[in-house]
């Protein structure tokens, strides 16, 4: 994990745009695998979240290790992860993609947004739905599930790299989140993407009148010289 600094200018301007404009300028840097494909918000009005990633490993649980009295002990790996998530954070699991058991219930989840954790992303399900619904933590999962997690998930490593629907998340990478879901961002183009986001949604801005009044594609998406002039001259 980097120890360089993400700075609050660069996290408060990742709040203002959206995942698929962030998708678009990791694009043009290179990056095609950055979008956690299908996970959905569990509280569709807590969609929006920005943090750093602080992650939990999980492998395929067994029968002899994992009963229901591991939960005694307050510093199994899942609650530790809960109890030791930075504020501002995000934990981000890695379920393998597995739903058959949740990663997370609500009380964990009450006991992250109570700590001050940005939100909670896993490649699984959580159980609780109900309760993530109307809580006020960003949360993301690929779906619901009763059954508790030692049915199918071993949580073993904490802050590591993990791959959570198939995407690299190392510790401290961007996670952003909205509507459409979650994506991350390298920590080292935190700024660059952030910036040129930013400004990508000013232009879009820009386009979407001139499409709403009428205009053609043609020269106006993408923007042709003399649009991108008309654009400049409004922004003096």
């Amino acid at each position: 994990m980097t120890t360089d600094t993400v700075d609050a200018g660069t996290l408060a301007a990742l709040r203002t745009v959206s995942t698929a404009t962030v998708t678009t300028q990791l694009m043009a840097r290179g990056l095609r695998n950055t979008f956690l494909h299908g996970l959905r918000p569990l509280n569709p009005a807590q969609t929006r979240m920005v943090g750093e990633a602080f992650t939990l490993r999980c492998i395929p649980s067994r029968e002899d290790l994992d009963q229901l009295s591991v939960f005694q002990d307050y510093d199994h790996p899942q609650r530790k992860a809960v109890e030791t998530a930075p504020p501002g954070s995000v934990l981000v699991v890695d379920a393998r993609g597995q739903t058959r058991a949740a990663s997370l219930g609500h009380i964990l989840a009450t006991r992250l947004l109570r700590r001050g954790v940005a939100g909670f992303v896993t490649d699984g399900s959580v159980r609780d739905s109900e309760g993530f619904a109307e809580l006020p933590l960003p949360s993301f999962a690929a779906g619901a599930a009763a059954t508790t997690n030692l049915a199918q998930h071993h949580a073993v490593d904490i802050n590591v790299p993990i791959g959570c629907a198939e995407v690299p998340v190392y510790p401290g990478d961007i996670m952003v989140g909205d509507r459409d879901g979650v994506v991350c961002i390298p920590r080292h183009l935190a700024a660059e993407v952030a910036a040129a986001a930013v400004e990508q949604e000013r232009l879009e801005e820009f386009v979407l009148e001139k499409i709403e009044s009428g205009a053609p594609l043609r020269g106006t998406y993408p923007p042709d010289e003399a649009t991108l002039a008309e654009y400049r001259a409004r922004g003096r």
